[in-house]
């Protein structure tokens, strides 16, 4: 798609744009085409710069040919959502600014014309009930392009949503730009998101509430199976709890407050803030803040074997200036353990502490890549090379705290997806065991290595990869992932921050896949040139009756000859 320049005018039916901008930008693109459709326009991914306010950074979406028409939306740094984008003609327009400060800004964004109520856009729907199945459009086979479905899932009251993807494999990219999967905590996509996959994976997520939105968008690159899922449910806390809820994942925090437990402590929603003054929550039925993890004024802190995030919504009374109550916090925290997220919250006017445990935890993939400027990722499985070929692996968080680390502590090989007792190590503890590894620098949430490819013995023929990767703060100089290779002596005195395992695979050799296809068209060809017994018998039959009539010419001039030659019939025939 290249780097387009400060704003253009696009007429094409579809496009994407990889934008990238630095400080006191103000440029304005134009959607427009004569084709009586609407225009669907998503924001993928957009990065501003660090701890950048609504007002000072943003992208307006416009639903006209100009800055003009009537706004259709707005997106900030602290967007916590996927932003999709529909005109109500063939027409649109957006405008990205930027403030002064020194920093690269990053935005991917694609856009597509489609008519509303067609057959194409006929996939998603309403699903109700404690427990339910649904899957991609064509499911197994591959998806379709340009699709943006939405499955909003209802359960009974007074219970929390459990969404497992059994089979998951969409196209792969570092951001999830392309194809994705998100899922928003709550009735709409305007509810909070609670994480956005792709690639290969068994994602698995949590609502706070018995409302759950699923979006599934494509493009019109690459198309693979899709996915599968399935949902349940299981009751909320009962009323002896606070009426209050929160949701941690790799990438957010969600707090929700009714609006009878602010009540009953004589506040109102309106009075709210984080420790951050300028977030503020969305209030309906209840009172939501949803943000992502490293912003509005959240404390992180490593403690060793886990890393928690901290963030406090203070209350103030209403409607007067002098106060002879105490003051009233309400203290969320999310702590990242070992495959796992404890959610802790609670108040300092009851003292009461509720405990929620939701199996969550970070949200790691890894991926072979073409080569080392780690661009492209294999998307095909298997993946035939050829021995000796070198690979490039890359283990990649998907979390909005930029300063995590990504430490690669130990990938071990197998012939076998379970991982059984025929092992080979390439790294362990963060040592390289074989002489062909080697580790590149620790990059923004990336993890990366390479090696050269080999083969077990014993005529196994595929090759896969399981590596426990290690989560740190990148602003702690004693943690795990900066300690590196570590001696089986002193494992016992290097706790880690957070860790968990991925696999890849299978890898196959280029030479097997080579030597399947020769053995099918060898077959065919054999086939192609056997004749069947009709035909041999009456080419047998031509080719004797053939001979017969040479031997019989043959012998018929030597007879006429044979005063000449000295030769009599009886000895040809008998020659």
């Amino acid at each position: 798609t290249g780097v387009p320049r400060c704003g253009a005018s696009l007429h094409e039916p579809n496009k994407a744009l990889r934008i990238e901008l630095n400080a006191n930008a103000n440029c304005i693109w134009q959607i427009q085409r004569n084709a009586n459709q609407t225009i669907r326009l998503i924001f993928s991914h957009f990065k501003f710069a660090p701890s950048s306010s609504c007002e000072a950074e943003s992208i307006k979406v416009f639903d006209g040919a100009s800055t003009d028409s009537a706004l259709l939306g707005q997106v900030c740094g602290d967007t916590d959502a996927v932003p999709v984008l529909e005109s109500s003609s063939d027409s649109l327009t957006f405008l990205i600014t930027t403030n002064s400060v020194a920093f690269t800004r990053n935005f991917f964004a694609f856009y597509y014309f489609f008519s509303p109520g067609s057959r194409t856009e006929n996939c998603g729907g309403q699903l109700t009930g404690a427990n339910g199945t649904f899957s991609s459009p064509n499911y197994p086979a591959s998806y379709p392009q340009f699709r943006y479905c939405v499955w909003h899932i209802q359960a009974p009251k007074n219970s929390k949503i459990n969404l497992e993807f059994q089979d998951f494999f969409l196209e792969l990219d570092r951001n999830c730009q392309l194809d994705f999967t998100a899922v928003y905590d709550g009735p709409s996509t305007d509810s909070g998101l609670l994480g956005k996959v792709c690639g290969r994976a068994q994602p698995t997520f949590e609502s706070s509430s018995n409302m759950m939105t699923v979006v599934l968008s494509t493009d019109d690159t690459n198309s693979y199976r899709g996915f599968s899922a399935q949902y349940s449910t299981v009751p909320l806390p009962g009323p002896m709890e606070p009426n209050t809820t929160l949701t941690c994942s790799s990438d957010s925090m969600r707090i929700v407050l009714s609006k009878s437990y602010l009540a009953s402590l004589g506040f109102r929603e309106a009075h709210l803030q984080l420790n951050d003054p300028s977030c503020r929550p969305v209030v309906t039925d209840s009172v939501i803040f949803s943000f992502p993890l490293a912003s509005c004024g959240t404390i992180k802190k490593d403690e060793g074997h886990s890393i928690t995030y901290t963030n406090t919504i203070s209350l103030a009374p209403a409607g007067s200036t002098i106060t002879r109550q105490s003051n009233i916090e309400i203290t969320a925290q999310c702590r990242m353990r070992n495959n796992e997220t404890l959610e802790l919250l609670y108040s300092t006017a009851n003292n009461a502490i509720q405990n929620l445990a939701a199996g969550g935890r970070y949200n790691v993939s890894m991926a072979f890549y073409e080569s080392d400027s780690f661009s492209k990722p294999i998307q095909y499985s298997p993946y035939y090379i050829d021995l000796n070929q070198t690979l490039f692996a890359e283990v990649t968080l998907h979390s909005t705290d930029p300063h995590l680390q990504v430490f690669i502590d130990t990938c071990t090989a197998s012939p076998q997806p379970g991982f059984g007792s025929l092992t080979y190590d390439l790294i362990r503890s963060g040592c390289n065991k074989d002489d062909t590894v080697v580790t590149y620098p620790a990059s923004e949430n990336h993890g990366r290595f390479k090696f050269r490819a080999f083969r077990f013995l014993r005529s196994l023929p595929s090759v896969y990869l399981q590596c426990a990767v290690v989560i740190c703060d990148s602003t702690t100089t004693n943690s795990r992932c900066a300690r590196g290779c570590i001696s089986r002596q002193k494992r016992a005195t290097s706790p880690y921050t957070w860790k968990t395992n991925t696999v890849v695979g299978p890898i196959r050799l280029r030479r097997d896949l080579r030597a399947a296809e020769h053995s099918e068209s060898f077959t065919e060809v054999e086939a192609e040139k056997t004749p069947n017994l009709q035909q041999y018998n009456f080419y047998t039959l031509a080719f004797v009756v053939l001979i017969s009539n040479i031997l019989i010419v043959v012998a018929v001039i030597l007879k006429h000859h044979k005063h000449q030659v000295g030769y009599s019939y009886q000895n040809v025939q008998s020659s």
